[in-house]
């Protein structure tokens, strides 16, 4: 995952809205968001090379995603795949602070991250570039492959988009959220960050949705968590294009969580 959007108390309807965007090498295979035959009670992705995931939740209500942390000069083959941060604790029973503390003890052997975990009640964030474990306050956070609300431009874009969607009080419609990750904007080169990729590759990794010959968004997930505890999971997968990648698929899952 590349880009995560979470309005953590900021809707009356709603107690968790996720908007995210997983941005992919295109060869890189997946499979989309379903219940795991192997673990029936998480609904999610997976990545098809390392078995881990991206996104996710459980029918008892846990939740997790992770990003990269964007340092190509830290990057190592040894290192363990990032995406078992989130299947690890989908799977598990641990409570979050103390999956987290063990996660911190062995933060050396991932590449860069950054990892939410918790449930549609709380949520924690957690980098090993910053070794810190945060409890995220109510409002609207972003995390792209920096750190834990960095004003990026397509942070800051996504934040504000959320916030006008919160402001209505409306019932939210999964496209209208949808249609804000479908933004391939890129921001002008003075607000571009400098993470070691060169410019062409800063450009083009810019915008909320990515889009290249050979890497960009490969899927868009939207998650609604209502006061009862119903949950709709939506995501929306592309096939690769020359301009822009077309629609896949759409799936949509309705569970019940505990809220409590």
């Amino acid at each position: 995952m590349c880009l995560i959007a979470i309005a953590f108390r900021a809707h009356p309807r709603y107690p968790l809205i996720v908007a995210a965007n997983r941005d992919e090498f295109y060869h890189r295979p997946s499979a989309p968001i379903g219940f795991w035959k192997d673990h029936p009670d998480v609904l999610a992705g997976r990545d098809l090379q390392a078995n881990g995931t991206w996104l996710g939740i459980s029918r008892t209500g846990r939740i997790s995603a992770v990003t990269n942390y964007r340092d190509p000069a830290a990057i190592r083959p040894d290192a363990l795949s990032r995406g078992r941060l989130v299947s690890d604790f989908l799977t598990s029973d641990l409570p979050p602070e103390t999956y987290l503390t063990a996660i911190q003890n062995q933060k050396d052997q991932y590449t860069g991250f950054n990892l939410v975990v918790g449930d549609v009640t709380k949520l924690w964030w957690y980098s090993n570039k910053k070794n810190v474990v945060v409890e995220l306050d109510p409002g609207i956070h972003a995390i792209s492959n920096r750190l834990l609300d960095t004003p990026w431009p397509k942070t800051e874009k996504i934040r504000a988009g959320m916030e006008t969607i919160c402001r209505t009080k409306k019932p939210v419609d999964p496209e209208t959220v949808f249609a804000l990750l479908s933004d391939t904007t890129r921001a002008p080169d003075s607000e571009l960050p400098d993470t070691g990729v060169g410019l062409d590759w800063e450009r083009m990794l810019s915008p909320i949705f990515v889009v290249s010959d050979v890497y960009g968004t490969r899927s868009s997930a939207v998650i609604l968590v209502e006061n009862s505890g119903r949950v709709l999971f939506s995501e929306r997968t592309f096939l690769p294009g020359p301009d822009f990648p077309v629609p896949e698929n759409t799936r949509a899952f309705s569970i019940t969580v505990p809220m409590a």
